[in-house]
């Protein structure tokens, strides 16, 4: 059986290691004259950890990743409001999106990936499979389903960077009227951070004034880094089917979300791994994938509402209140609940596996 994946981003690659390890054939085919990843940092949350080690690139991604497991929620004037110096067993490895799509890049022979090569159309691919992993503006998608939305602004712009450092910090998310703010440190001093801000797609805004009075070190890691990466927000409103024919749309292709969870890159490698163990059987990749990353996008919109979009001195009080109330336990129990995939359990049903 021969696949095609069209995108070599995380998405695409992790389905195309995931194909072969069940026995696939399979070719990579990307539009860049390069394969690369552009973006900073990512949490490898544990269900993406477990899609990884199904895939067997655990051991290359902790060795690459800095696994730390204090953290929590801060205001902007730097209190905390949910602190977990400790969550057990809920570890979050965090890392470059360079590190992890290289990781994936190297599972791969060259003889399978090709790139410069542009795809308009799944018609014209020779293929058993074709795996639309081409992102949230999908060309295949359009195809597959030509009545479904297209993405639409979610309201709020993102600048992502990666600050030299050497800084010692926890993970830590930050939540202030009309914005949000996240820290996520590397092994060598390093961090990657990320910060947002309710605002009109385009605006001409400067990330360096709009945060200079956030709590330290925020305003010096954007100061200080020197490739800012800006990103309008954009989410894909669910779709009906995230299959038809024998084409499967993976990743922002099928469900783009906004960033709330912290957990887009994750659902790629969840749909990889679930693709590859239903060995073709689309209908069942779509009961398995399509509740469970639609479940996703909308806990990463009540985020939004409860976070970023949140500007009444009143309404920021009372939620800042209610997190300082939460005691760990429960928090790490919110936690929990969108990283408690496992990776699903393949019995043997003739030549053709069946996922429970």
């Amino acid at each position: 059986m021969k696949a095609i994946v069209v995108g070599g981003g995380i998405g695409g690659l992790a389905a195309a290691v995931s194909l072969r390890r069940v026995g696939w054939e399979v070719q990579v085919l990307e539009r860049a004259a390069a394969f690369g990843e552009i973006g900073a940092g990512v949490g490898v949350m544990p269900n993406a950890m477990r899609a990884l080690e199904w895939m067997g690139l655990d051991d290359e991604i902790r060795r690459l990743g800095t696994p730390r497991v204090s953290g929590g929620v801060r205001a902007d004037d730097g209190r905390w409001l949910v602190h977990l110096p400790d969550v057990g067993q809920e570890k979050v490895i965090a890392m470059h999106r360079a590190d992890l799509h290289g990781v994936l890049l190297r599972a791969l022979p060259p003889e399978v990936l090709f790139t410069g090569v542009e795809v308009t159309g799944a018609d014209d691919l020779d293929a058993d499979l074709v795996v639309a992993a081409d992102g949230i503006h999908s060309r295949l998608r359009a195809e597959l389903l030509p009545d479904a939305p297209g993405p639409v602004y979610a309201g709020a712009t993102a600048w992502r960077g990666v600050a030299p450092g050497p800084y010692e910090l926890p993970i830590s998310q930050t939540l202030g009227p009309g914005g949000e703010a996240g820290i996520l440190p590397l092994g060598d001093g390093r961090v990657c951070w990320y910060v947002a801000k309710v605002a009109p797609a385009r605006a001409d805004l400067d990330p360096v004034a709009l945060f200079a009075d956030w709590h330290d070190p925020l305003p010096e890691l954007v100061r200080t880094t020197a490739d800012v990466i800006r990103h309008d927000i954009y989410e894909l409103p669910l779709l009906p089917t995230f299959v038809k024919g024998r084409v499967a749309l993976l990743g922002d292709a099928a469900h783009a979300m906004t960033p709330y969870l912290g957990q887009g890159a994750c659902m790629a490698l969840e749909d990889a791994v679930t693709l590859a163990l239903c060995n073709g059987d689309l209908a069942r990749y779509d009961a398995l994938r399509r509740p469970r990353t639609q479940s996703v996008w909308k806990g990463s919109k009540r985020a939004g509402r409860l976070g970023i979009e949140m500007r009444s001195p009143i309404a920021l009080a009372l939620r800042n209140f209610a997190l300082r109330a939460v005691p760990p336990s429960l928090a790490i129990q919110g936690m929990t609940r969108f990283s408690a995939w496992e990776v699903p359990q393949v019995h043997s049903n003739g030549s053709n596996p069946v996922v429970n």
